[in-house]
């Protein structure tokens, strides 16, 4: 793919999803990436379902755009090779538990310091946690997350897709063109990105920390609601689906009981001020309940839309590939699997204006780039049938 990073190359040492989706995003910015596997099983999302002939589904989105080499990084050999490539790279991206990198003699201080090293971890690379091992859920639940999802009289849920794991991967793309830029603009050297499973979820926890700090208010779970604002609700519809609607502004309530035929309540003084409609907010959420219920969501909406108030369809697969607007955005691709062939799927994201988003490369079969890759870098035929049969690639 063409983009502003063409040119640039990306070594993806991690597994899972947040290396490798830090590593994927800078490659449909235009880089080119190479993930490095461990010869005879690959990363393992190789192995999640769900699978199509006992494919994973889920590797043919996180494994596109980006050449395999197999590579043994615990053996001696496999390490020499691997600092062989880094020379060639511009960004490493990782997500070891601190201290595997330096053992093997691959981390940042073994490296050119021209090369912009990103390490994910759950914890972090120091402090004294940060040797444990820990996935999405521990990054959500120890960054403050958890503790704020759900309904107050149920226990804590998790988001439906690995949050943390995404978040810290855009968060460390973000942080490595950064650091891309101030290399090439004035240091002239790389740069060590620390980016943590719980950091990234601490991050966008809004006002949570300073209003305990302030007021000593321990932010808990409001299911749909807020305390601070009505009505505001995912509210049902008589075909069994869900509207998003947010209207806690005056302005927005005004058009909201317009759109549902009930401009009395405008006036009403239960409901005239914000306030007054967060502190009656069961009320006035049930009052706009009844009357989506009565309906389908497509009328529900059409409604809203044509009165102006914020509202969506809460979207399942089926309805995000029946829409035209997101057709007409080109926000699916078809991408071309080398084992199953075109699959579509969401596009890069985001885009620049006048650009069309193009289909990255599919997920590639474990280790199909290893000879290609390795006799760029000057390994002979020889040594490439040696390693082969060592194991090492």
């Amino acid at each position: 793919m063409t983009g502003p990073l063409e040119g640039l190359r990306v070594l993806d040492l991690g597994t899972r999803i947040a290396a490798p989706f830090c590593a994927g995003l800078l490659g449909e910015m235009g880089a080119e990436v190479i993930k490095i596997e461990q010869p005879g099983t690959g990363d393992f999302m190789r192995e999640i379902g769900p699978f199509e002939d006992g494919y994973s589904l889920f590797w043919a989105v996180e494994g596109r755009g980006r050449k395999s080499v197999t590579l043994d990084l615990r053996k001696p050999d496999g390490q020499d090779i691997l600092r062989r490539l880094a020379a060639t790279a511009d960004v490493v991206v990782e997500n070891f538990r601190p201290g595997t990198l330096e053992r093997w003699h691959i981390a940042p201080a073994d490296l050119d310091d021209r090369v912009v090293f990103v390490r994910i971890s759950t914890f972090g690379q120091d402090g004294p946690l940060s040797e444990r091992p820990g996935l999405d859920r521990v990054g959500i639940g120890f960054g403050g997350l958890m503790h704020l999802t759900g309904y107050p009289d149920r226990p804590p849920v998790r988001v439906g897709v690995t949050l943390s794991d995404y978040l810290t991967g855009v968060f460390a793309a973000q942080a490595a063109t950064a650091a891309l830029y101030r290399r090439d603009a004035r240091a002239g050297t790389g740069a060590v990105v620390d980016a943590s499973l719980y950091g990234a979820v601490l991050r966008i926890l809004e006002w949570t920390l300073a209003a305990y700090d302030r007021l000593g208010v321990v932010r808990s779970r409001e299911g749909n609601r807020l305390a601070n604002s009505a009505p505001l609700d995912n509210y049902p519809t008589d075909d069994d689906k869900f509207v998003c609607i947010v209207a806690g502004s005056d302005a927005n309530f005004a058009r909201l009981c317009k759109a549902m035929g009930r401009p009395e309540l405008i006036d009403d003084p239960r409901f005239a001020k914000l306030a007054d409609r967060a502190a009656r907010s069961d009320e006035i959420n049930n009052l706009v309940a009844d009357w989506t219920r009565s309906l389908p969501a497509a009328e529900v909406e059409a409604a809203y839309v044509a009165h102006d108030v914020p509202v969506a369809t809460a979207y399942t697969a089926i309805d995000i590939f029946d829409d035209p607007h997101i057709a007409a955005r080109g926000d699916l691709v078809t991408v071309d699997d080398p084992v199953i062939g075109g699959v579509r799927q969401q596009a890069p994201f985001p885009r620049f204006v006048g650009q069309v988003p193009v289909a990255p490369t599919g997920a590639p079969q474990l280790g199909q780039d290893t000879r290609t890759v390795l006799s760029s870098i000057g390994l002979s035929d020889a040594e490439l049938d040696r390693l082969r049969a060592e194991g090492i690639t």
